[in-house]
């Protein structure tokens, strides 16, 4: 057995593998419940797998063995990601499920496709942090795809100022404590994407425009959609 995780090597290509077969099965599940009593308990059991999964992973990250001030905090967007999962799941509340959708499918895969892990399987470090991504993001697609629950322009809008506020916090945070949560305050020591985006500030900037550009981009489907349904629906309604 390997002694560190190798990015796109087996267990990395497996469980891309995994996260890709577990998208029909979501959808279908969510829409085989959707607007019924097992609905509910279909959400409660997503929302119990997110919560045994998460928490003991959070746990162990502030034991003192694996305590690390500067990494060790759940200030990460992936972190409130699963809170708005779980608490999305639990409620069923479409800011929620908005923000699940909006962090969960174009933030979390990004931890799917560029793990920050070293630990390789079965450490449970590589099995919690694999299950607690992969969950979110699925969460993500049963929430919309599966349930219905619909993004929209005014979810959007939200979800954009709540990240623009996570973003000055934590910048804040990092300045008062000499950390460099989410990357906000300077690019990671080894090469990455940012690298291609200017110097700080300005790569932080430009980080804000893409992803709330690429929001946009997956918003409008789903409010292109609603509008057709709304001006066929009349037009084709059974009579009385």
């Amino acid at each position: 057995m390997d002694d560190r995780f190798e990015a796109f090597g087996t267990s990395h290509y497996l469980m891309l593998a995994l996260f890709v077969v577990g998208i029909p099965l979501v959808v279908w599940q969510g829409r085989r419940v959707r607007g019924t009593p097992a609905e509910e308990r279909s959400r409660r059991v997503f929302f119990a797998s997110i919560v045994v999964t998460a928490l003991p992973l959070q746990v162990l990250q502030l034991l003192p063995g694996d305590w690390d001030f500067d990494t060790s905090l759940p200030l990460q967007l992936c972190d409130l990601a699963t809170i708005a999962a779980a608490y999305g799941l639990w409620t069923r509340r479409p800011w929620a499920c908005a923000l699940t959708y909006y962090w969960g499918l174009t933030l979390t895969t990004q931890a799917l496709i560029t793990p920050g892990l070293v630990q390789p399987f079965p450490h449970p470090r590589f099995i919690g942090y694999w299950a607690m991504h992969l969950l979110v993001v699925w969460a993500a697609i049963y929430l919309t795809a599966g349930l219905r629950v619909r993004p929209s322009w005014r979810l959007y809008g939200s979800t954009v100022g709540l990240t623009a506020l996570w973003v000055l916090t934590v910048m804040t945070f990092n300045v008062a404590f000499d950390t460099n949560y989410g990357f906000l305050n300077g690019k990671p020591g080894t090469g990455s994407v940012l690298d291609l985006l200017g110097p700080w500030p300005w790569y932080v900037l430009t980080e804000i425009a893409v992803v709330a550009v690429v929001w946009a981009m997956i918003t409008l489907p789903w409010t292109a959609g609603k509008r057709r349904a709304t001006r066929s629906g009349p037009a084709h309604a059974p009579a009385r």
